[in-house]
């Protein structure tokens, strides 16, 4: 049986993890993790709150040859500082207050797979030390124990933080920060990714029709571009949000500009910049450029659809389009900020 390609490897995983979109920089970071699944290497993932930083390890795991072995995603920000060093490296019984029996920490329990540390800026200093030398020598030491343990595992971590800002203030170690990102994958912000709005809308309002059995919205032109140009600070989670709001108090209405504005907070309404107090501004003019760029896509597209003219899609862009409309799996966006 021949070697998937990139390509092929993109477009299953699109489809495995229900990554909707054709965006070239959505794609750029999936072809990085594609390319080096294989590779014994740390990798970092860097992006906002919600743009689905959790997916890349995913992608990471199952195409490495430790897919057959545990993945084991730990969000390090929502783990006390106290309890932190005994949740990654286990403990001894009796090493403190509570600790009724020996416990393996996560370093253990992945042994030999993928383990995913989220928000790994958040770790204390005490416990990046240790993950230090995990990473250095693959050795680790149980919380009230002197004894030297092995482990090999894979770190794959990812952070919304600037990390360079992190180590300029002392909040994060510069040796540790060059340690996890061997390779660093940065996933775009979903104002940037244009069209892929459109289409993760259309996606959520299915599945939130089908899951409670209500009528489908849609949404007309002026809404869809409305889509596209709002900023979206919260990112994935926050258009979820969004659609299924709509999708409950107007349900199987066509969506229009006036309806979804009165969904979207007012002062985050646009992607265009509005910091500028001094000196010419072009808000407007943008603003008209980008809406009318929009419209002349839609007159092209009904005029190809008239003349019957079809335009060649690659193969890529067709799987990202089935994913959006007929995967059967809800994408789950439960990402931790």
């Amino acid at each position: 049986m021949p070697t998937p390609s990139i390509e092929q490897k993109i477009n299953q995983a699109k489809l495995r993890f229900g990554i909707i979109g054709n965006d070239q920089a959505l794609n750029l970071a999936l072809e990085r993790a594609v390319k080096v699944a294989p590779h014994e290497l740390s990798v970092l993932i860097i992006g906002e709150s919600g743009t689905g930083k959790e997916f890349f390890p995913k992608v990471i795991h199952e195409n490495s040859s430790r897919r057959h072995n545990r993945y084991i995603a730990v969000n390090c920000g929502a783990i006390p500082e106290g309890t932190i060093d005994s949740e990654l490296f286990g403990h001894e019984k009796g090493s403190f207050t509570g600790a009724i029996s020996d416990r393996k920490g996560y370093f253990e329990e992945a042994d030999g797979g993928t383990l995913f540390l989220d928000e790994v800026a958040e770790l204390p200093m005490s416990t990046q030390a240790r993950l230090l030398r995990v990473l250095e020598s693959g050795e680790f030491i149980r919380v009230g124990s002197s004894d030297v343990k092995k482990t090999n595992v894979r770190i794959v971590a990812a952070t919304n933080v600037n990390m360079q800002k992190a180590i300029e203030e002392g909040r994060f170690r510069e040796d540790l920060f060059y340690r996890l990102s061997t390779v660093t994958i940065t996933i775009p912000p979903l104002c940037e990714r244009g069209d892929d709005i459109v289409m993760i809308s259309r996606k959520f309002a299915a599945d939130f029709a089908e899951k409670n059995r209500t009528e489908e919205i849609t949404f007309d032109t002026d809404a869809r571009w409305e889509l596209m140009k709002y900023r979206w600070p919260g990112n994935v989670r926050q258009l979820k949000n969004i659609i299924d709001q709509l999708s409950i108090f107007e349900s199987g209405k066509t969506i229009t500009k006036e309806i979804l504005a009165a969904y979207l907070p007012a002062d985050t309404r646009s992607t265009l910049p509005t910091t500028v107090k001094s000196g010419p501004s072009y808000e407007s003019e943008r603003e008209f450029l980008f809406k009318m760029v929009f419209s002349l896509k839609q007159e092209v597209e009904e005029l190809r659809s008239t003349l019957g003219i079809k335009e060649e899609q690659p193969q890529q862009q067709s799987l990202a389009e089935s994913s959006a409309l007929t995967h059967e799996e809800d994408i789950d966006l439960d990402v931790v900020d």
